[in-house]
Formats: C-alpha cells, sequence, structure tokens
C-alpha cells in the first residue's frame, strides 16, 4: 500500500483521571527521524512512543507531541517546612515586639509565604500511565496513517497515469525505429546514384551498411528493459511496508535506459520523444521523494 510521508493525526483521551493529548505530524526524510516531546516529568514516556511508533511509521521525520494533564487529588502531597515556618513566625513576633506592632500573626498571614511549602508527586504507576498513552497514541498514529494513506493514493495514481503515458511513448520510439533504418538505406542509394549516376549500385553493400546502421541505433534491448521497469513500478505500488526506496531506485534505472536511447537516437523526432520521457520520469521522481 503507497503511503505518503506528509501526514498528520491528533488523538484526546480521558482515563484514569489523566487528560491525554497526542499530535503526530510529519514531512519527507530520506530515513526515519523522530522528534518526541513529552513533559518533563514523563519523560518515561519518550522512549516507549518511539518503540511504539516504529512498529508502524518506516520514513520520514516524525514530530511527537504529548501532553498530560492529572485530575487525581490523591496524586499530590503538599508538605510544610517546619523548620522554615517556625523561622518566619520568631522573625514575626521580633518584628512586633522591637516596633510595638499589633499582634495579628496568623495562620493566614503566614501562608502567603509559599516557600513554607512543598507540593510532591506521588510517585506515576508507569505501566498504567503508559497503558492510557498507549491508547491515545493508537488513534493518533490510526489517524497519521489514514492520512499518509489518502496522500499516497494520489501519489500512486499519478505514478500509474504517467507510466501508462511513457509507454505510450515508449511504444511511438520503438515503432520509429525500423522507419529510421529504412530512410538511411534510401538516403544512401540516393546519394550513390548522385555520385556514380549510371553505375549499377550494389545492393548486397546497401544491405551491409543499413545492416550496421540499425545495430549502431538499434534500442531493443533498452525498450524492453524500460517496459520492464515499468511493470515493475505497477508492482511495487501495490506491495505492503515501506517501497519509497525501491522506487527511488528504479527511476534512476528509468532513467538510464532513456538516455541510452536518447544517445543512440539519430532522429529529431525520436530525440523530441526522449526530452518528453525524460520530463515525465523527472515528474515521478519528484512524487517518488514523497512516498514512505
Amino acid at each position: 500500500m503507497t503511503k505518503s510521508m506528509t501526514g498528520y493525526g491528533r488523538s484526546e483521551l480521558q482515563e484514569d483521571h489523566k487528560d491525554v493529548f497526542i499530535e503526530i505530524k510529519s514531512v519527507n526524510h530520506r530515513y526515519i527521524d523522530f522528534s518526541i516531546r513529552v513533559p518533563r516529568y514523563y519523560s518515561f514516556l519518550e522512549d516507549k512512543v518511539r518503540e511504539h511508533l516504529q512498529k508502524s511509521i518506516f520514513r520520514g521525520k516524525i514530530n511527537v507531541y504529548v501532553a498530560i494533564e492529572s485530575h487525581n487529588e490523591d496524586a499530590k502531597t503538599v508538605l510544610l517546612d517546619e523548620g522554615m515556618a517556625a523561622s518566619y513566625i520568631n522573625v514575626l513576633q521580633q518584628l512586633k515586639d522591637k516596633f510595638g506592632l499589633k499582634d495579628d500573626i496568623s495562620v493566614s498571614n503566614v501562608a502567603r509565604y509559599t516557600d513554607l511549602f512543598k507540593i510532591e508527586k506521588k510517585e506515576e504507576d508507569q505501566e498504567a500511565l503508559w497503558a492510557v498513552v498507549k491508547k491515545a497514541l493508537d488513534a493518533a498514529v490510526e489517524d497519521f496513517v489514514a492520512m499518509r494513506i489518502r496522500e499516497g493514493g494520489r501519489l500512486k495514481g499519478d505514478l500509474i497515469e504517467r507510466g501508462a503515458y511513457i509507454t505510450k511513448i515508449i511504444e511511438e520510439i520503438e515503432s520509429r525505429s525500423p522507419e529510421i533504418v529504412e530512410e538511411y538505406r534510401e538516403k544512401i542509394e540516393a546519394r550513390i546514384r548522385e555520385l556514380l549516376q549510371n553505375v549499377p549500385i550494389d545492393e548486397n553493400r546497401l544491405l551491409t551498411e543499413a545492416a550496421i546502421f540499425a545495430d549502431k541505433i538499434g534500442i531493443t534491448e533498452e525498450v524492453v528493459r524500460l517496459k520492464s521497469h515499468i511493470a515493475e513500478l505497477y508492482q511495487i505500488l501495490n506491495n505492503e511496508g515501506s517501497v519509497g526506496r525501491k522506487l527511488d531506485f528504479l527511476i534512476q534505472e528509468m532513467n538510464r535506459e532513456i538516455n541510452t536511447i536518447g544517445s543512440k537516437a539519430n532522429d529529431l523526432y525520436i530525440s523530441k520523444r526522449v526530452v518528453d520521457v525524460k520530463s515525465e520520469i523527472e515528474k515521478m521522481r519528484e512524487q517518488i521523494q514523497n512516498i514512505e
């Protein structure tokens, strides 16, 4: 199944006193490159997320954002720094005595000094949290992969259409090739008649010259290989998994064959059609750069 390397997916999940939000974005990349952001307190999740994503994403620059908000009141404990509180109260008492201030030292007054309190989080049950995050991650991946498949379907359709167009041009080139040999034979004969006038023409010599020329411009092998490459293109596009690198290599081989045909061509028509094929191959190469 052809997939694009461009994709986007997101999910939100509320479960086990947790709000989990996950966003996945990707762009083209030669290999696989993950950039994963998780809250600092949950940094242990980063490796788990990466390992899980590698099961379904094989190529591209992947940016993953994970946000987690806990609503479990029991997950946090407020602790009093008793030593610090005693120091504050002692200083306030001294201040009252020294300056004859009204005695209004109370809990509400002291509580204003926030450094007296420490908020501690209870140790997280990592496996329980991962179970929740994994569920949200699977939903985001499903959304992400679905978009990649939709985009990949469009790329596949375009490549198949261009492959068919190239095949049509190659068949035109193939049918033109024998005509070039015959035209060459006729030109040689006309030239000889012009130079020698009434001298008989050696037909065997003419046939030999035409055969040498035909061998020189022969493109049968290149045409067969090029058609084979296009058939392989269709086959790869129907394969499962990552196919982008295979397609990239195949396009290089197609380009090599059409360049050889162009170098052998001794005909304006074929030269023009070779340019058309090379243009299509370049457009295919650009599309393949976005396939996983």
